[in-house]
């Protein structure tokens, strides 16, 4: 259709928290933050927080029901030297699901949560092609390309939630 990333960046804040994530109001610095340090669309950020929470509904939480903050979905491989979460998700595998334990990432608060994801996709020579990309459509599909995520329709699903959000 006619949704195009122009002008969307500056409206950051408005009308997301309709969507039950609330991102735009609580979150919105942190978003432009992220935006800054990517070179993104903030409706980049704003549309990956709201698939990879559920609109605010699927936040990770460990076993003990301990929120992790964690919108983006993060995964603590090897390298993560914070507090995890573990729980189950869904991973797909050589075209099929297949519902799995993993360790999430957990953080002190949204701004970390946000300045992490921000270092991430900066700091990962795979995401390039991300970085600096203006159009979140685009985004999407440099991040489906780069491996971001297991399922093969991600980039088509975050492409939708960014729609809603604006």
């Amino acid at each position: 259709g006619g949704w195009r990333a122009g002008g969307v960046t500056g409206r950051c804040g408005v009308g997301v928290a309709a969507g039950g994530l609330g991102l735009g109001r609580r979150r919105g610095g942190a978003t432009r933050t992220v935006a800054r340090a990517t070179g993104s669309a903030e409706t980049l950020c704003l549309g990956e927080g709201a698939l990879g929470s559920g609109w605010g509904g699927r936040e990770v939480r460990g076993d003990d029901g301990t929120p992790s903050l964690d919108v983006f979905g993060s995964k603590a491989d090897r390298s993560w030297r914070g507090r995890v979460a573990e729980a189950t998700t869904t991973e797909v595998i050589e075209g099929v699901a297949h519902k799995v334990r993993a360790r999430f990432r957990a953080y002190g608060s949204y701004q970390e949560a946000f300045a992490d994801y921000a270092k991430f996709l900066a700091g990962n020579p795979r995401y390039g092609r991300v970085l600096g990309e203006g159009d979140p459509a685009r985004a999407a599909q440099e991040l489906q390309r780069a491996g971001y995520a297991s399922d093969p329709a991600y980039a088509s699903k975050l492409v939708r939630v960014m729609k809603r959000l604006f």
